[in-house]
């Protein structure tokens, strides 16, 4: 398995309402409740009426198309980094996964992956 490591500075923010500046970014992820509106993107772009944000996180992509037949790749990574106390936010697409991770544990979740045969690119 490879990982693409992506390089920009995240947030994960609750928001009120999402510009359509926002939606023509090239990395941006939304998630819509009944209970919430979600945004993730680059730290640079949180919009000013951020009703929460949270800063600091560096991210990576499972490299590759993952069939939906596919068991365990997310919950693989997920309990690597957990046992070496790392929390991370996932983000699945239709095509893969995205893994956040703050920016103070990045280097040390990739030094743990690259140590369980997980390439980076």
């Amino acid at each position: 398995m490879k990982i693409q490591i992506l390089n920009d500075d995240f947030a994960v923010c609750k928001v009120n309402n999402i510009s359509d500046k926002i939606l023509k970014e090239d990395f941006v992820f939304i998630g819509k409740t009944d209970e919430e509106l979600s945004l993730v993107c680059k730290s640079s772009l949180v919009p000013n009426d951020a009703q929460k944000v949270s800063n600091g996180w560096r991210a990576f992509r499972i490299c590759g198309v993952l069939d939906f037949s596919l068991i365990g790749v997310l919950a693989n990574i997920s309990n690597l980094l957990s046992e070496n106390n790392i929390s991370i936010f996932a983000i699945s697409t239709y095509n893969t996964d995205y893994i956040l991770v703050k920016q103070m544990d990045f280097k040390k979740a990739i030094n743990v992956l690259a140590a369980a045969g997980i390439e980076y690119v």
